[in-house]
């Protein structure tokens, strides 16, 4: 469970939370691979005070370019309630958007090749404020997400109607 039960209000339950695709650390993992490999070498070459230089480089590198993200993409959680949208980011500080399922106008997907091929896509997600939509990066599974946020702002628009029970 990825939002606190204290953020739930009454009778909300969390049905469904995501993180980006993990495709979004790609490119900190061959910058880990290249850096560490490079320190590596070029550590074992040299000695002394030009060793201690490309160590502490190499992992202000890390940090930045790797470990960074990598917090980023695991303190980032998107959580879909019964009756919310809800982001949450930040490690030490946290922050986040909510949106009712009733204020939701409009939830659409796309997919370029390449997330076709990962199994990702985007979610868009327009709602009746001014606020521009919130637009979801690297959703894994986005079709199923799609059909699911989809099945409950209907229900949130049409309370009357029968609702799918399996989410």
């Amino acid at each position: 469970m990825a939002v606190s039960s204290k953020l739930l209000i009454e009778g909300e339950r969390e049905v469904l939370t995501v993180r980006t695709h993990v495709k979004a650390l790609l490119v900190p993992f061959v910058v880990l691979i290249l850096i560490a490999g490079a320190a590596g070498f070029t550590s074992a070459v040299t000695s002394g005070t030009v060793r201690l230089v490309v160590i502490v480089v190499a992992v202000l590198i890390l940090l930045w370019w790797v470990l960074l993200p990598f917090l980023r993409w695991l303190t980032t959680t998107y959580t879909i309630t019964n009756k919310r949208l809800i982001e949450q980011t930040g490690l030490l500080t946290r922050s986040g958007r909510i949106i009712p399922l009733s204020r939701i106008n409009d939830v659409a997907y796309e997919k370029h090749l390449s997330d076709r091929i990962l199994g990702c896509g985007t979610l868009i997600v327009h709602d009746a404020s001014e606020q521009e939509g919130m637009k979801i990066v690297d959703v894994p599974q986005v079709e199923d997400v799609h059909r699911q946020l989809t099945t409950l702002v209907f229900s949130a628009h049409h309370p009357d109607s029968e609702s799918d029970e399996r989410i």
